[in-house]
């Protein structure tokens, strides 16, 4: 299972628009997948990958206006991800889910000439 956390805290918006300041019109996202499969390199630690971007709101008509000061992320994801649409939110979460599973079952590995295959783990520092 994977949890995915939205963050869209970071925003641009414009000093005033319609009588009203600090309108949000582009939000710069960044979403976490955590998977809750331990990296058993690394104890106590579980196999997460980051997607992140913008998304510009419309902004032409604005009903409910909240006063900047008073926006939460929980409101700015929902603004977010409704103006992506249902799609790309799948599409973004299952990239993600992509990436955790290439990590969790890799497919590939990066090897040097002359060394031991697999690599020698790294012990960890104690």
């Amino acid at each position: 299972m994977i949890t995915y956390n939205w963050n869209c805290k970071t925003v641009d918006a414009y000093v005033e628009k319609d009588n009203e300041a600090d309108v949000v019109y582009n939000v710069h996202w960044i979403v976490t997948g955590i998977s809750d499969v331990e990296n058993p390199n690394s104890p106590n630690t579980f196999y997460q990958a980051t997607s992140i971007g913008t998304q510009t709101l419309d902004v032409s008509e604005i009903t409910n206006f909240i006063p900047f000061d008073q926006v939460t992320n929980a409101e700015v994801v929902a603004w977010t991800q409704e103006a992506m649409g249902e799609e790309q939110v799948t599409n973004i979460e299952a990239g993600i889910a992509s990436q955790i599973e290439s990590m969790i079952h890799p497919t590939t590995v990066t090897l040097t000439v002359g060394e031991p295959v697999p690599p020698e783990p790294i012990p960890p520092v104690e």
